[in-house]
């Protein structure tokens, strides 16, 4: 089922960019965890590519998250 603007994440474990395994709800509450979920409308589209070129010219605002 879609998500729509405000419902929570659901829980999740995926791979992180180091290849360490990241669960969601083990890191929901910590303070030194930066966790940034970037979700898109769909993979190879102009939205998902314009979503994720928004990302990258943010990088500087969002540091190590």
């Amino acid at each position: 089922m879609p998500l729509k603007p405000g419902d929570k994440a659901p829980d999740f474990t995926l791979l992180d960019q180091n290849g360490n395994r990241f669960t969601l709800s083990k890191h929901v509450n910590e303070k030194k965890v930066r966790t940034l979920i970037f979700f898109y409308p769909k993979a190879d589209t102009p939205g998902c590519t314009t979503q994720a070129c928004g990302m990258r010219d943010i990088l500087g605002d969002i540091g190590d998250t």
